[in-house]
């Protein structure tokens, strides 16, 4: 089973605001804060933890998301065991090929832009200020959703994933991509999701009129410090236009 991010998670508490999410799935909030360098229109971050994991995983990266970001840690839907949660169950054919149970990916996909359409909605962040991500298994559903319906977000970061030929299949038209952006990171010895995963998705992703950022880091399947250094920086990047253009008007 692959491991969880691993990187310093802690344990969070919902807070006050948090209750007055209506969600159709479990998660962790952390409200934006508006500072001096930042437009005072807050974007939204999504995140989205590996198999085996739950909500507690990725909320762990909270405190280093730039602060104009809300951020919403979701919960799995389908329950592994003890605090192990899934956004789909897996398996490998004889041949070697992955297999997924493609109708629970499919219901977790629905799922998945059901919660940020409504989280959106219920704190008033625009699509073109949401950004949707994940480690692992939600990685492979953070890039699945931009792929299927982009119409809900500006951006993905996908952390040691893959992309899934279901996505592909039921994709939008590829123009619909246009003026989105991916962070797309892997694990050179990545021993869950092979780095050859990662770079087919990067050769699929750089066929579509959208901005790739695309880097290979030193480590196996989880999350090293200079690689949530880079994936940070993006992030602050990617929202630092629309922040300077607020600040200008």
């Amino acid at each position: 089973m692959p491991a969880p991010a691993r990187y310093s998670p802690h344990t969070h508490r919902k807070t006050p605001m948090s209750n007055t999410l209506n969600l159709p799935l479990e998660f962790l909030y952390r409200p934006a804060v508006a500072t001096a360098m930042t437009d005072t229109t807050p974007w939204l971050l999504v995140l989205m933890h590996g198999v085996g994991s739950n909500d507690q995983d990725l909320f762990g990266l909270a405190p280093h998301v730039p602060k104009q970001f809300h951020v919403l840690s979701l919960r799995a839907p389908i329950t592994l065991g003890p605090d192990g949660y899934a956004w789909f169950q897996f398996g490998q054919l004889p041949s070697g090929e992955r297999s997924i149970n493609a109708a629970q990916e499919l219901a977790s996909r629905k799922l998945v832009a059901q919660a940020v359409e409504a989280a959106a909605s219920q704190l008033g962040i625009a699509p073109e200020r949401v950004v949707v991500g994940g480690f692992s298994q939600g990685g492979i559903m953070a890039l699945s959703l931009l792929l299927t319906q982009p119409a809900l977000l500006k951006a993905v970061l996908v952390l040691h994933s893959r992309l899934l030929p279901q996505a592909v299949a039921d994709a939008a038209p590829a123009a619909a991509l246009t003026g989105k952006a991916v962070w797309l990171s892997h694990g050179i010895y990545d021993n869950v999701i092979p780095l050859s995963m990662a770079q087919a998705a990067r050769e699929h992703l750089a066929g579509l009129p959208l901005e790739l950022s695309y880097h290979e880091f030193p480590g196996v399947h989880e999350i090293r410090p200079i690689e949530l250094q880079g994936a940070m920086a993006w992030l602050q990047q990617l929202s630092a236009p629309v922040a300077a253009a607020g600040a200008a008007g």
